[in-house]
């Protein structure tokens, strides 16, 4: 099987498919149809039926083997790679028998282990990275493969019975735009599993409550040698903004379950300014403290200097999948129970990001998140374990058989 992972991942993280948040039409940009037309391709060519919508959502269908009534699940998977770093011209390299020390890309970049201590896991481990000129993309294209692989592995070992299998490929999860135009009725399952996490054993069904922010300031400029009690400069009330939220609530400073405010644009002068931020918090209570707070912060800088010195616009972007899921034990329960039949150590902890499943679970699929076994996403430092694909696949698999025995 490693072989045919490494064969399959190195043709899909060859095709550029970035995306693009400028852009007004979904999938954001053409290039991402070039992996969704092969995938149809390779899916017909199983004897699977495919349908593929305008927007690019490639969703097919794996029929049940088993006369029990099983829910249909899900697998689902997105064909974007980040705009954080280049993904033209990806070079794949692959690593034998790692050794477990500093890799010295083609590039000269080096991953050194003083940085990357994850690095000593995977001593011995069959090891996929960048040439160090562009991101890999196994965010998600190891998802793909996985998910590829799992469907291939079924149809080829029928002795394994299963419910019917919904599986798709989407765009734009990159920009948070992976769920804006899925159909979840077409789709047709009770749940799903994204294949989009990273390190072996990883399951996460709990995610951030997401919001973006933007904070505007007007000033009157006047001539400085005479701006005594006349001039209000727009700078200076976005700095009073920004210094009055609580500087230890930044993401640099935060882990786990800690939510934070996170400055991601500024830009201005005298007259106007403007502060871009995302704030996120994995409590929803808490969540809606820290609207409140930079509501309360405007509220202040209009009472010195007038309403219209200030004004704020919050906009939610996604709530905690957890709320959900939790109900829905077993779709936490199986993976467990077939990670450790596996002896694979369960790693469950929060997303401390975006994923598809958050707005997906809040559409009506439950949608938890699985390891694919890729570490250093969006950027040169990217790898994955094509051991730990291996068994990513077997933990899919795992988890599609389970549900039909325990029916």
């Amino acid at each position: 099987m490693k072989q045919k992972l490494i064969e399959r991942l190195s043709t899909y993280v060859k095709i550029d498919t970035q995306s693009d948040a400028s852009s007004t039409v979904t999938p954001s940009t053409e290039k991402q149809w070039d992996l969704l037309n092969l995938l149809q391709k390779e899916i017909e060519s199983l004897g699977l039926e495919t349908d593929i919508d305008e927007y690019g959502y490639l969703f097919a269908t794996l029929p049940a083997n088993t006369d029990k009534s099983i829910p249909t699940i899900g697998l689902l998977a997105h064909v974007d790679t980040a705009t954080d770093f280049t993904g033209t011209n990806v070079s794949p390299q692959i690593i034998e028998n790692f050794d477990g020390k500093d890799i010295t890309l083609k590039s000269g970049l080096v991953i050194e282990k003083s940085k990357f201590p994850e690095l000593e896991l995977y001593k011995g481990h069959t090891l996929m990275t960048t040439d160090g000129t562009t991101l890999l993309g196994a965010d998600n294209k190891a998802g793909i493969t996985e998910i590829m692989a799992a469907v291939e592995y079924l149809i080829n070992h029928p002795e394994i019975k299963h419910g019917k299998i919904r599986f798709g490929f989407t765009p734009d999860e990159e920009i948070g735009r992976g769920p804006h135009k899925f159909d979840v009725e077409r789709f047709g399952a009770e749940f799903a599993y994204t294949i989009d996490g990273g390190r072996r054993g990883e399951l996460q069904y709990e995610s951030f409550n997401a919001a973006g922010v933007e904070v505007s300031f007007n000033g009157v400029n006047v001539h400085p040698g005479s701006a005594k009690d006349k001039m209000v400069n727009a700078l200076n009330l976005a700095v009073r903004f920004q210094s009055a939220l609580p500087e230890q609530e930044r993401p640099e400073h935060t882990d786990g379950y800690q939510g934070f405010y996170h400055l991601m644009e500024m830009e201005g002068n005298v007259e106007h300014a403007k502060l871009v931020y995302i704030i996120r918090d994995h409590d929803r209570d808490k969540f809606e403290a820290r609207k409140l707070t930079m509501q309360d912060i405007i509220k202040s800088i209009q009472s010195d200097f007038g309403k219209e010195a200030a004004s704020i616009s919050i906009n939610n972007q996604y709530f905690n999948m957890g709320e959900k899921i939790t109900p829905h034990k077993d779709l936490i329960n199986v993976p467990l129970e077939v990670m450790k039949a596996l002896d694979i150590t369960p790693i469950v902890e929060p997303i401390r990001g975006g994923t598809d499943g958050s707005q997906l679970s809040f559409m009506g699929l439950p949608t938890p998140n699985i390891f694919t076994g890729a570490e250093n996403f969006h950027g040169p430092y990217e790898y994955v374990s094509i051991d730990d694909m291996e068994k990513s696949v077997m933990t899919i698999v795992g988890i599609l058989k389970k549900f039909e025995e325990e029916i």
